[in-house]
């Protein structure tokens, strides 16, 4: 009896399987600095395995098999979804901090500009790692394969959400309500992501609105 074919999307999401436990081991049995994490760790166990598939397997470009738009024209008009969405996660995380403090505030101290630009810059590299695996990686094979733009989305998703409960869970600063509030959002914003990402078929909105998030968090726990 012959084997049965594994399809291009379950390949996929083997060396997605595989990528988790790889970060997990890492993350569980290493404690480095975040700017190794996000600039040295996570392109190594994130992106670099999947260019290596996109052109080993699919014989692709990255730009296609990610669905990257570099444009200018297009990045502009990215630029001001992710502001829009972005503007949604300020007031999300105001209200939290607001239920944690009993006030309403964003930072105690806004930091210098040395500090918000490593700030930002760090939340771009996670935008870019996470969002080429989870996005541009398996959402994009998932609705490529099966069209259902709800059901890729949403398992996507649950994907995107597995991969941040260890940070979440051992973060001293999140717990009670504001654990509750960032696991929500966490999937609130895997979803609008997603839903763009098939929208626009552009990978560069669902990074900078990953990165506006980042952004705001980090300002919010300084």
């Amino acid at each position: 009896m012959a084997k049965d074919k594994i399809t291009p999307t379950q390949r996929a999401l083997n060396l997605w399987a595989i990528i988790l436990i790889v970060w997990a081991g890492y993350r569980t049995y290493f404690r480095m600095p975040e700017w190794f994490d996000e600039f040295i760790a996570k392109p190594m166990v994130f992106v670099l395995p999947v260019f290596y598939y996109i052109k080993k397997f699919e014989k692709k470009s990255l730009s296609e098999g990610l669905n990257l738009r570099l444009k200018p024209s297009d990045f502009l008009c990215d630029l001001v979804d992710s502001l829009i969405i972005g503007g949604v996660f300020l007031f999300t995380a105001v209200f939290g901090l607001y239920l944690r403090e009993k006030k309403l505030i964003l930072v105690s101290n806004f930091p210098g500009m040395e500090k918000f630009f490593m700030i930002a810059l760090t939340a771009l590299a996670t935008g870019v790692t996470e969002e080429i695996l989870s996005r541009g990686f398996v959402l994009k094979r998932l609705y490529d394969e099966s069209k259902n733009v709800l059901g890729a989305t949403f398992f996507s998703s649950i994907l995107f959400f597995f991969l941040h409960i260890p940070v979440l869970f051992v973060n001293p600063k999140i717990n009670g309500n504001m654990l509750l509030i960032f696991l929500v959002t966490d999937l609130f914003l895997s979803m609008i992501s997603g839903l763009i990402f098939i929208q626009k078929k552009s990978l560069t909105a669902p990074i900078l609105i990953h990165a506006f998030y980042n952004i705001v968090i980090s300002l919010a726990f300084i």
